[in-house]
């Protein structure tokens, strides 16, 4: 065989991250446990400074640490929502970054919410629908304020999630929602189409209040169909 295959070096900063990691996936460290020292881990895995502030940082990125200046780095608990939003910066380039993106976004969004909702239909407490109602209530007084409106929307459309009881669900919807919201136009007010948000979401509350997944899936699709329009690309704003 005369294929060339090299073994590359790994910098020490990779290795130190390797170590380190291993100590909070092994147990060793347990969230809430703050990290060593850079002077107990400098002595510790015999490298400087520089190796281990580029092995925290990574590791900060990762989601497994918080980086505080003055104190010691503390071990995170990785949650299905810490480790989704790793990639927020990345997804907005993306969406800002190509029409169709976005597009795919939107498609996506109504792909997963008709199955939530019909899952929302079937194991939806009388306390979830009275949280869901209570919810649209909290939207219909932001009426003309669209930040605040905006984010109601958002947290009706999450407690639909959360209903679930699956947080891979919740977090997900979130992070579909937040990048979303990014392309937001300002017409759902000056248009008048609050009241059609408004209506669409009792609805939907109507059909999983009665358990009723077709009709529930089917009102969802209609009132994401309608809504897709209100998110458009900043170059088309």
């Amino acid at each position: 065989m005369n294929r060339s295959e090299p073994i590359v070096r790994r910098k020490l900063s990779d290795e130190v991250f390797l170590r380190l990691k291993r100590l909070i996936t092994s147990g060793e460290l347990m969230p809430g446990d703050d990290m060593p020292s850079e002077r107990e881990l400098m002595e510790r895995f015999q490298v400087g400074r520089p190796a281990i502030r580029e092995a925290m940082q990574a590791l900060s990125n990762m989601g497994l640490v918080a980086i505080s200046h003055g104190e010691r780095a503390k071990v995170l608990q990785l949650t299905a929502k810490s480790i989704i939003r790793q990639v927020d910066g990345a997804a907005k380039i993306i969406l800002s970054s190509s029409k169709d993106t976005l597009e795919h976004l939107k498609t996506a969004r109504i792909f997963f919410e008709r199955g939530m909702v019909r899952e929302a239909a079937e194991k939806a407490t009388a306390e979830d629908v009275q949280r869901l109602r209570a919810t649209v209530a909290e939207q219909r007084s932001f009426r003309g304020d669209s930040e605040a409106f905006i984010s109601a929307d958002m947290k009706f459309h999450t407690q639909i999630a959360a209903i679930s009881g699956n947080p891979i669900y919740v977090a997900v919807s979130e992070a579909m929602l937040g990048w979303l919201k990014e392309y937001h136009t300002e017409m759902l007010i000056w248009t008048g189409k609050e009241k059609f948000t408004l209506t669409e979401h009792e609805e939907i509350i109507g059909r999983i209040e009665k358990k009723d997944a077709d009709g529930a899936e089917k009102a969802m699709i209609k009132h994401l169909e309608r809504s897709r329009a209100l998110y458009v690309m900043n170059s088309e704003k």
